[in-house]
């Protein structure tokens, strides 16, 4: 595309309306309007920029926003499919970008006028390169899986919150009953404490009616009989026995839809050419790598497998100064991938020999649990990186005697 034949978008995005800046490639604004977060607000900002692309005989739109799969959606989805080029503004970046060069105030009008200012610098200054990064196209089934495994791990952080609250409860009403089960988690625990509304009927079960509880068997059976003669409630039991009867059932039915997510997030990723190639690896499994699929997209994103380090927070950034030599870690870290990644590497290095050498020699040298694991971690992006460039599956391969050791 030779350069200016193209019209210029930045877009400010907001929870309820977006502000819209229309330039030339002269740098020239043509048109501000705000924009209404409705499918009306959508038709008519299309409608605006393709008359000005007309008028301006531009052979191409380029749109720069905030708030990519955030408050843009599903404006960044449609602006795709009409093949516009997609740069995502970088929040902090832009931030130093506006420390360079100062505006006279800051306000929604301001900012995607700044943004036409960085679609005009791009290809002249690096920090205005840096500030946008482009959206490549990547596979539909990986975004579904991105939606699936978030709502996942939401579900996930709600029923660790309910269990802490129901924990707690337990403990100032009926201590003893907690430690007939080693995780309050345990679904036959929870199905015994559903059971009645009245926390202190539970003490007064008869044995045939603690079997028929789904998940009691006969050993849990046994461990709640023997509990029941030392069984014994504070005076708060009156009006906390509900709250504890309610987050029971709010943790079972989490569990359930954790399941329930789980086999959709599985079936799905066998569609997905990343998430399959991502499970290759040892100990990650489908679960770990469909996370790590929706969060990355596509390897496109990225320009080396730096970049892709820094992204799951498996690399730090210098910062060295003099003769002091340091790091720090990066701000631009996706954290629901870091978290999975973490889960998947100490998985594999438990089943990988050379992995669990490598991180025992990381802890023999002075390393926490966590740092090496991400030490291990960026060895594995590497691999990572190799194996998607070149569409090959993990191969876990034995280490070869040196020729002089065979002879």
């Amino acid at each position: 595309m030779m350069q200016g034949a193209e019209v210029r978008v930045g877009i400010d995005v907001g929870c309820r309306q977006h502000r819209v800046a229309i330039g030339d490639a002269a740098g020239r604004v043509l048109e501000e309007f705000d924009l209404p977060h409705t499918a009306a607000g959508f038709a008519e900002f299309f409608l605006r920029v393709e008359r000005q692309a007309a008028q301006q005989q531009a052979a191409a739109v380029v749109v720069a926003m905030e708030g990519l799969n955030g408050w843009a959606r599903p404006l960044d989805q449609q602006i795709q499919q009409r093949g516009w080029q997609l740069l995502n503004v970088n929040n902090l970046k832009l931030a130093r970008f506006k420390e360079i060069f100062p505006g006279p105030a800051k306000s929604d009008a301001i900012d995607a006028r700044k943004m036409l200012e960085l679609l005009a610098l791009r290809v002249h200054v690096p920090v205005a390169r840096a500030v946008l990064q482009e959206v490549p196209a990547h596979p539909v089934i990986n975004d579904q899986l991105r939606r699936l495994t978030r709502r996942r791990r939401q579900l996930v952080w709600e029923k660790g919150r309910v269990l802490t609250r129901l924990l707690a409860d337990l403990q100032a009403v009926s201590p003893g009953l907690v430690t007939i089960t080693g995780q309050v988690d345990n679904r036959w625990f929870l199905q015994f404490l559903t059971c009645r509304r009245d926390l202190r009927q539970l003490a007064r079960l008869r044995p045939q009616s603690v079997r028929q509880i789904r998940g009691v068997g006969r050993h849990y059976a046994t461990v709640i009989t023997q509990w029941q003669p030392t069984a014994a409630f504070g005076p708060e039991v009156e009006w906390v026995a509900p709250m504890i009867h309610a987050d029971a059932q709010r943790v079972l039915a989490l569990l359930n839809q954790i399941d329930a997510l789980e086999e959709q997030i599985a079936a799905l990723a066998t569609e997905s050419a990343l998430a399959q190639r991502i499970d290759s690896i040892p100990g990650f499994g489908l679960v770990c790598s469909a996370e790590l699929a929706g969060e990355l997209g596509t390897l496109a994103r990225f320009a080396s497998e730096a970049s892709l380090a820094l992204y799951v927070g498996m690399a730090q950034l210098d910062n060295s100064s003099g003769q002091r030599v340091g790091s720090k870690p990066a701000r631009q870290v996706n954290t629901r991938a870091k978290a999975a990644l973490m889960i998947a590497v100490d998985r594999h290095r438990k089943q990988v020999a050379a992995s669990q050498a490598f991180y025992e020699k990381k802890r023999a040298a002075g390393k926490t649990h966590n740092q090496a694991i991400r030490a291990l971690g960026r060895h594995l992006i590497r691999v990572l990186w190799a194996m998607l460039s070149h569409d090959r599956d993990y191969e876990l391969r034995e280490p070869t005697a040196r020729s002089d050791e065979a002879a």
